[in-house]
């Protein structure tokens, strides 16, 4: 194999091949990417069994082939060559090495056999649709920061990805939750995913797949089966298993009886959030609301560190209420809100609370009370 290829093109797809590459792995060709040169395009693979992802870039192919090679490696030196440097890939079966030169930089890197480089099988897909990217990244970046890092509870570690019957006929659901919080968001159901299987995104593929969705323009091709969903752009392609799991069912937390509507900006309400839990040694630390006529109080009381609070105007017109919150889940909620105003309705102080943009009720929040 023989190929050369600007770098700005080999950094782009090296930087996406090794970041789904597991640093800490007991195989030493997963930490390898293989490239595949053929016609006019090399291809870039990387996969940790659980994840493939394949980049392709025009390239020069002067002699076709394949070969694999340690994708972090590849990928700093590339990083540090000069911008506009035409780089120049060549394998040598016969020393195991390949030739990497750009200028007056020359590289020799050991190479494994393409043969044991593990390629993820291909499965028989039950819906394909095609959704703009940024729908996509709407439902996923929403509704991300509830998924649950306790690997216990696995089927909690990902975006469950669904169709569901919204207030206004079917809809593409991404929910997410840990327990403690939960963010649901509906989109537009996409023509041909009536019939998809709803499977849970794992949370290293989100990431993933979030760089797939910068493109403002991009169409995004979407497969979906029983156990692996892909994501396909015309020159990257991101394959992932789904979590083997049943996830929950949701419904069952989001309060549909709760009356005690406050209406607040919800810019202004993170910043009071983020300057009174300054006081909280702990992140996690109780911020306690307190809602009377047109006004609410927040207020952190750590003994050990001291005391805080904030008043702010508000739209609230029920009876006196009391609530705590964990001060980290109120800022990450209210840093999803796009539009100004943030509404929050409220049963009592033990009960569930929903958030959701104005109106709108395509994307909504579910956070638990703490007792204060």
């Amino acid at each position: 194999m023989k190929i050369s290829i600007e770098r700005a093109a080999l950094l782009k797809a090296v930087a996406q091949a090794q970041s789904v590459v597991e640093r800490r792995n007991t195989i030493p060709i997963l930490a390898n990417v293989l490239i595949e040169a053929e016609g006019a395009t090399a291809s870039f693979r990387a996969t940790d069994l659980d994840i493939e992802v394949v980049d392709r870039a025009p390239a020069m192919v002067e002699r076709a082939g394949a070969t694999t090679v340690s994708a972090v490696m590849l990928h700093e030196i590339v990083r540090k060559l000069p911008d506009g440097a035409l780089v120049s890939l060549a394998d040598d079966p016969a020393t195991g090495r390949l030739s990497v030169q750009a200028g007056r930089s020359h590289f020799n890197l050991a190479t494994l056999p393409r043969e044991d480089f593990p390629v993820m099988t291909t499965t028989e897909y039950s819906a394909n649709f095609s959704a703009p990217a940024p729908m996509l990244r709407r439902l996923f970046d929403k509704s991300k920061f509830a998924i649950s890092t306790e690997e216990t509870r696995y089927y909690l570690n990902g975006v469950y990805m669904h169709v569901s019957q919204g207030d206004s006929g079917p809809v593409l659901r991404c929910v997410a939750t840990d327990g403690h919080r939960l963010a649901r968001i509906d989109a537009p159901l996409p023509e041909g995913a009536a019939g998809m299987p709803g499977v849970i995104v794992p949370r290293k593929t989100v990431g993933e797949m979030r760089k797939l969705l910068e493109d403002d323009e991009a169409v995004i091709a979407v497969s979906v089966s029983e156990t692996k969903v892909r994501f396909a752009t015309p020159t990257i392609t991101l394959t992932s298993k789904v979590i083997d799991g049943t996830f929950p069912d949701y419904t069952r937390v989001i309060p549909v009886g709760n009356t005690r509507r406050l209406e607040v900006d919800a810019a202004e309400f993170a910043r009071a959030v983020d300057r009174v839990a300054t006081v909280s040694s702990e992140r996690s630390r109780a911020v306690k609301l307190s809602l009377d006529e047109d006004r609410l109080v927040l207020s952190v009381n750590a003994p050990d560190a001291g005391a805080a609070e904030e008043e702010l105007a508000v739209a609230y017109s029920d009876d006196r209420l009391e609530i705590g919150f964990n001060a980290k889940y109120l800022l990450e909620i209210a840093s999803q809100v796009d539009r100004e105003n943030a509404v929050f309705l409220f049963n009592s102080s033990g009960d569930p609370t929903l958030m959701r943009e104005g109106n709108d009720t395509s994307a909504v929040y579910v956070v638990m009370p703490m007792r204060v």
